[in-house]
């Protein structure tokens, strides 16, 4: 219990702070409950969370996140506080990240751009990694294997079904550690309703390692990591009454080299400094096999055979100084500079943005803490908001009540895609705009905290939070002015989100239970063309989790239920007299149930079983007829997973 009182977050924090005290309200999902979802996937440990939804894009087996009512490109994802590249506004990087390597994930809503840059209107997701310096071990060895079945669909080691294998090698000798760590993750696909060579849910193979070289002496902590990612995403296409058939790979090679450094020259001053280069390829293959004659080859249409390459370049320089007892002061430097080619990016694509920044943690009385904070912008490109505000406040009403308020102001740049991406074939008619505004929104969050442990066994966590958020100059993709054949990306709209939930935990002995409830609002864009029609659309979501320990067994039982309500919404259809007019449109509502059982057979050697998605949930109804932007379509379902599955794990740490 005294574990969850005082668990540290490091996210927007000046230095590591215990939850409690910390100036945000921080949700953090530790090592321990990522490995009793027994998954190798973010998404499952995810989805789980209030105000959080992800959609899946089976053509192209990828997902993006949804937090707080608002997409993926107003997400910020980092991983140890360092931007993750990712080819478009979606999140796609999400599932490209090792889930055996985090200790833990940090989540906090509402916009953190003064310390985090572009992207983090909606919040930011820290994905924490494991810090072999804190071993208490000279060396190690870790092993873990997940099987999973596809629903019905299941083959052990390799092709149907999804497959998890995953080793870690440690060792430390005095002030030097080192650390390499691998993991193949195999996904079979699924076929559901397709027939023949065709599938709903597209395989796919990913090979992930990462080494780390350390030192660690006195004052001065200092490490360089490298991490790769291979992965292949496979379409197999259905056999045409021309006895010819077309494949497609998705190729994906990712590096990333960080070096980062921590210098505390004094008790009260301390720099960090961090230094990453991110390179990032995606290859689209297409092959035509024609049964016939046995010939396989390339295919020649627009985007068939396409490579597209990005590239960042991140520097980071902070210092941390104590000014006074009630005074402490983060000041630092960000350089970016970001780089894109291929056939679908215009020549000499690059920009960079260099920013500085400054807040400050001023405590004028034991029950008061403000931090404000200030942001300031140079882009080689677009135009950038000449400063970027925030300040939050911590009232400590008594011991068991306190009140966190603040005002945030967001940015998002217009990545490489928004500027330079152009896109011609039979489908699609997409053109970059070098003329876009980056977006900014300004957002007032409210929550209040209660705390209290009843009795020696027995703590109650309850949490009531409110949010608003108005955007400007939204980058949406319509169609170009002058030429409605085309679609370009234009800073034309605004957008509103607000909600609020109510988030509960209770701790009693070996027993944790967890109550949320959650009311996302949505700005519905056909308010100012019809005035009659609501200004919000509210969707509500529920979650419960439950966990107990059994020490006898040495064994854990753990349930993770989540209900994302019906999402409502209007869309304009011509009707049989030629009149424009709105109509209600609506996602239906979804469950998900998962339930894991976890036992220590013996010293470093673990068992876990259980099942996932008990409720079966494939695909949901949407009733809307039309898309958005550059596509249109008849769409009567929206994919949320493949039906229940059920899987089992083997964990063995030599020196646990």
């Amino acid at each position: 219990m005294n574990k969850q009182i005082d668990e540290v977050v490091v996210t927007a924090q000046f230095k590591p702070t215990s939850l409690k005290q910390s100036v945000y309200n921080v949700r953090v999902i530790n090592r321990e409950e990522i490995i009793r979802r027994g998954t190798a996937d973010m998404q499952t440990i995810l989805q789980n969370q209030l105000g959080i939804r992800f959609s899946n894009d089976l053509v192209l087996g990828e997902s993006d996140i949804q937090l707080m009512g608002m997409s993926g490109q107003n997400v910020k994802i980092l991983l140890d506080g360092i931007p993750i590249i990712d080819r478009g506004s979606t999140k796609q990087s999400l599932s490209q990240i090792d889930v055996n390597n985090i200790e833990r994930i940090e989540i906090v809503e509402g916009p953190v751009s003064v310390l985090y840059g572009t992207d983090a209107l909606a919040g930011a997701i820290n994905i924490i990694s494991i810090d072999p310096s804190k071993s208490k071990k000279r060396w190690n060895v870790g092993l873990r294997m997940i099987e999973e079945t596809v629903n019905t669909e299941y083959r052990p080691g390799d092709k149907e079904g999804k497959h998890n294998l995953h080793v870690n090698l440690q060792f430390q000798d005095r002030d030097w550690y080192i650390n390499w760590t691998g993991s193949r993750n195999t996904f079979g696909g699924y076929q559901g309703k397709e027939t023949g060579r065709a599938l709903t849910w597209q395989p796919k193979e990913q090979w992930l390692a990462s080494g780390k070289l350390g030192y660690q002496k006195d004052h001065l902590h200092i490490f360089y990591q490298i991490q790769y990612l291979n992965e292949d995403i496979f379409t197999p296409g259905e056999i045409l009454p021309s006895y010819r058939y077309t494949d497609k790979n998705y190729f994906t090679d990712r590096f990333t080299h960080v070096l980062q450094g921590k210098w505390s020259l004094t008790d009260r001053f301390h720099l960090l400094g961090s230094l990453t280069q991110q390179n990032y390829k995606r290859s689209t293959v297409t092959k035509i096999h024609n049964l016939e004659t046995g010939t396989v080859e390339l295919g020649t249409q627009a985007g068939e055979q396409d490579i597209s390459k990005f590239s960042q370049t991140f520097a980071r320089l902070t210092a941390n100084y104590q000014l006074h007892s009630t005074i402490d002061i983060l000041a630092g430097l960000d350089f970016d500079f970001d780089r894109g080619s291929g056939a679908r990016i215009q020549n000499n694509a690059e920009l960079y943005d260099v920013a500085a920044y400054i807040s400050a943690d001023y405590k004028p009385f034991k029950w008061l803490l403000v931090r404000p904070g200030l942001r300031f912008i140079h882009n080689s490109i677009y135009d950038s908001p000449p400063v970027i505000p925030s300040i939050n406040s911590k009232f400590i009403i008594n011991s068991d009540f306190d009140l966190r308020l603040s005002y945030a102001r967001g940015f998002r740049a217009p990545n490489l895609r928004d500027l330079y991406f152009n896109f011609f074939d039979t489908n699609h008619q997409i053109e970059g705009n070098t003329n876009l505004k980056a977006e900014n929104n300004n957002s007032f969050i409210a929550n209040l905290n209660y705390q209290k442990s009843i009795t020696k066994d027995f703590l109650l966590k309850s949490s009531i939070n409110g949010f608003y958020n108005h955007f400007n100059n939204l980058i949406i993709l319509s169609l170009k002015p002058g030429d409605n054949r085309i679609n370009t990306y234009q800073n034309l709209d605004f957008y509103k989100t607000t909600g609020g939930s109510l988030e509960n935990q209770l701790h009693y002995k070996d027993s944790r239970l967890d109550l949320g409830l959650a009311l996302v609002g949505r700005f519905n864009r056909l308010k100012e063309q019809y005035p009659d029609l609501k200004e919000f659309l509210w969707t509500p979501e529920l979650n419960v989790s439950f966990s107990q320990d059994i020490p006898s067994w040495k064994s854990n039982i753990s349930i993770f239920y989540k209900y994302n309500g019906k999402r409502p919404g209007f869309e304009t259809v011509q009707g049989t007299d030629n009149q424009i007019t709105a109509r209600q449109t609506s996602i239906s509502a979804f469950h998900q149930l998962d339930l894991s059982l976890n036992k220590d057979l013996f010293r470093g050697l673990s068992v876990q079983a259980g099942v996932r998605n008990l409720t079966n949930t494939t695909d949901i109804n949407n009733t809307a007829s039309t898309g958005s932007g550059a596509h249109t379509s008849n769409v009567s379902s929206v994919p949320i997973a493949y039906g229940r599955s059920y899987f089992f794990g083997l964990l063995y740490n030599l020196n646990k």
